[in-house]
């Protein structure tokens, strides 16, 4: 075991829905395995259960830490299979569970690499392949989480940002908190981006346009760059961490990691990655009831930034003509399609929420701008 860091990955991922991001589609009639998920294997039951996957270089999980319900899975060659789930928890909540594979320190132990953790500032080139098999029962989501702190070792939970990379989900799950971007491109495909705070930790995820089981070569550097250049990660902040699994609501059990694996590539680093731009603030739209030609949504807006905000204005367009009928608590006017609001002060890490009601088919999502004044 590394010596300077013996942490391990009891990975607590809890966020109402996760989210994430990119990569080439895995040459899909190409990448195709000789095994449905780990034939043989450790056996894992316990809640906290780890055992390693492949050598030293991986661990897989059971980690069952939103509910009380039994399930148990196979840890193979960075493999793993869900054999029983019998969860059932509210989608809008926690998941019950995270089985996954992990590679790098965090949670009091590590794998036995040398090549994680690494600098932000100086990262290199950090690759991903994941193949996964997916029933079509259930309510869960595949994703990444790339763990960041502050220091090269994290004696507990890390203290940096939780960037998830969503790849696919069924039975409605989406990701926590605001949007900020919609489809983004890096890694070869486009990413919607979510904003959230859990615990006083930032979550950036990146929601995959267009749903994959399967990446090669995944740019997890390109999407630390963006995460940077939003000002939700700090360039002096390590990586220690890199996971693949499934967050699992209802059920689950079929699910499996077929191969997983990390590459870091220190012969070739990438450009350095430098002073993030703070964003000031951020806003998202939810349509939270619907009737026969009209609507009601909730807007968030968030200081997501590190001073104080005086005031802010939010600009967006509605897709299909949709228009404001009613807004008590915000001054809203509209010319066109296009909406504007403005409201008052927010301190750093605050945020308030106003009630609209609108004319029109219930719009999907609204890129909304949020500037401050």
């Amino acid at each position: 075991m590394n010596p300077a860091a013996q942490i391990a990955f009891r990975v607590a991922v809890a966020f109402v829905a996760l989210g994430l991001g990119g990569a080439s589609i895995a040459a899909i009639v190409g990448l195709v395995l000789s095994r449905t998920g780990p034939s043989t294997g450790v056996s894992l039951c316990a809640g906290n259960a780890v055992a390693p996957a492949g050598g030293r270089d991986y661990l897989g999980q059971n980690n069952v830490w939103g509910a009380g319900t039994p399930q148990c899975v196979t840890v193979g060659d960075q493999s793993l299979r869900i054999d029983s789930a019998e969860h059932d928890v509210p989608p809008q909540g926690a998941p019950a569970a995270t089985p996954s594979l992990v590679r790098g320190c965090h949670w009091q132990e590590c794998t036995d690499v040398g090549d994680l953790p690494v600098q932000v500032s100086a990262m290199p080139r950090v690759t991903s392949d994941w193949v996964s098999s997916q029933v079509d029962t259930g309510v869960f989501n595949a994703a990444y989480v790339v763990w960041f702190h502050s220091g090269p070792v994290a004696e507990g939970t890390p203290d940096g940002a939780e960037l998830v990379i969503w790849l696919r989900s069924r039975g409605g799950v989406r990701p926590g908190g605001v949007l900020l971007a919609r489809e983004v491109p890096i890694s070869d495909a486009r990413w919607n981006v979510w904003l959230a705070r859990d615990q006083g930790r930032v979550r950036i995820t990146y929601e995959r346009v267009g749903e994959v089981t399967a990446v090669k070569g995944l740019d997890i550097s390109a999407f630390t760059q963006d995460s940077v250049g939003r000002g939700q990660v700090s360039p002096d902040w390590y990586l220690v961490a890199v996971e693949a699994g499934f967050n699992l609501w209802r059920g689950g059990a079929g699910n499996a990691i077929e191969d997983f694996s990390v590459s870091v590539d220190a012969q070739a680093p990438r450009k350095a990655i430098g002073t993030p731009v703070p964003a000031a603030c951020f806003a998202a739209l939810t349509v939270d009831e619907t009737w026969t030609g009209g609507f009601r949504a909730v807007v968030e807006v968030a200081n997501v930034g590190t001073s104080p905000v005086g005031g802010w204005v939010l600009d967006w367009t509605f897709p299909d003509g949709q228009r404001v009928e009613e807004s008590a608590v915000v001054r809203v006017t509209q010319s066109g399609f296009s909406v504007y609001v403005t409201g008052g002060a927010l301190e750093p890490g605050a945020s308030t929420t106003f009630d609209l009601v609108g004319s029109g088919v219930a719009p999907g999502i609204v890129s909304i701008t949020c500037t401050p004044v």
